[in-house]
């Protein structure tokens, strides 16, 4: 399954969604200087700046304080030009992450993590779902990988990424197993699976004998290892599935082309044009 295509079509999409609406501002928020949240937020920068999308950079030293990010959050929310808000993760250990996520306005909030639109989804009337969950339910969208009545397999259990997931393909008709670290025996739930999902950021946990024939993979995991990026899905399992994301080119394209995506919405809910259940 080829994430660079169709996450270059959803920015296309993106793109005119922007030139409609005339402005829109994403405001970006990076505490302390971790070499892989830098690397992230200059690709969500970069991305919204060739989608159009204003970019609003906000750097914050390691020591900052929670009362001093949460009063950034507050003029954020505050301020009517901006459309969304991203808070980087992780946060520096003196900081409450879910605090942070829970200050901001959940209209602007374009990871899909406050509580509200946490809870909008659990009842079915998603507004703002997190960008990993969205891209992988485009991907099998775009390939017309079966849902209704399937057995689909989730491995981790994550807020940004196996819940949600999990909500998407129960509202898609599919019978859901979620796993984890405490399950009992992995291989024979991911045997199982006619699509399985994994989230669990272990290289290689998934072997190519525990993935069913004919099956569609999706490979959420990205580690660097001696050969390179590796995800959580053996790359022998691409003989016996029938559909498989790579790694790197599956979800990662598609997790900023739906922040972006995100970032519209959020846009054209605040402007009315969108409903916001």
């Amino acid at each position: 399954m080829d994430g660079r295509a169709l996450a270059a079509r959803v920015r296309a999409e993106v793109a005119a969604g922007v030139e409609r609406l005339g402005t829109v501002e994403l405001a970006t928020v990076l505490v302390g200087d971790d070499p892989a949240s830098d690397l992230y937020i200059g690709l969500k920068q970069r991305a919204a700046r060739e989608a159009g999308i204003h970019p609003d950079d906000y750097r914050l030293p390691a020591e900052t304080s929670q009362a001093d990010v949460l009063a950034l959050v507050a003029r954020l929310n505050a301020n009517a030009s901006i459309d969304g808000i991203l808070v980087q993760s992780p946060l520096p250990p003196q900081i409450d992450e879910h605090a942070v996520m829970r200050s901001i306005d959940p209209s602007k909030d374009v990871d899909g993590l406050h509580p509200l639109n946490a809870g909008q989804l659990y009842l079915g009337r998603p507004t703002l779902v997190p960008a990993t969950p969205r891209g992988i339910m485009a991907l099998l969208d775009e390939y017309d990988v079966p849902l209704e009545g399937a057995k689909a397999v989730v491995v981790g259990r994550s807020e940004l990424v196996g819940k949600p997931v999990a909500q998407l393909l129960l509202a898609a008709n599919a019978t859901v197993t979620m796993c984890h670290s405490r399950t009992a025996d992995l291989a024979a739930e991911t045997l199982a699976a006619d699509v399985l999902v994994v989230a669990a950021g272990r290289a290689g946990l998934v072997t190519a004998d525990m993935v069913k024939t004919g099956s569609a993979v999706v490979d959420v995991g990205i580690s660097r290892g001696e050969a390179g990026l590796v995800g959580d899905v053996d790359a022998g399992a691409a003989e016996r599935a029938a559909l498989i994301t790579p790694v790197p080119g599956g979800v990662g394209p598609m997790t900023i082309a739906m922040l972006l995506a995100n970032t519209v919405r959020a846009a054209r809910q605040r402007r009315g044009e969108l409903p916001i259940d």
